[in-house]
């Protein structure tokens, strides 16, 4: 029983877990390419967000309804 056997019942070949399990570093390094993805992605949207013009950064105003129309009384022309 090794320590990647989880794997397997999320639908890893036995193939994959042997090689998990043989080399676990391969697990970790995954790992770690992921998290610095996710940040590389975190600091480019922080990049963004700051470098935003002050018109840029103003919230939209919610449009309000539009007035109904009053009835016309007009008198039919004869």
């Amino acid at each position: 029983m090794g320590q990647f056997d989880w794997f397997g019942s999320i639908g890893a070949t036995p193939e994959a877990v042997a090689v998990l399990n043989d080399q676990p570093i391969l697990f970790t390094i995954l790992l770690v390419a992921l998290v610095a993805i996710i940040l590389q992605c975190v600091l480019i949207w922080y990049i963004h967000f700051a470098t935003l013009k002050p018109e840029q950064k103003k919230k939209k105003e919610k449009k309000k309804p539009a007035p109904k129309k009053q009835p016309s009384f007009r008198t039919p022309r004869m």
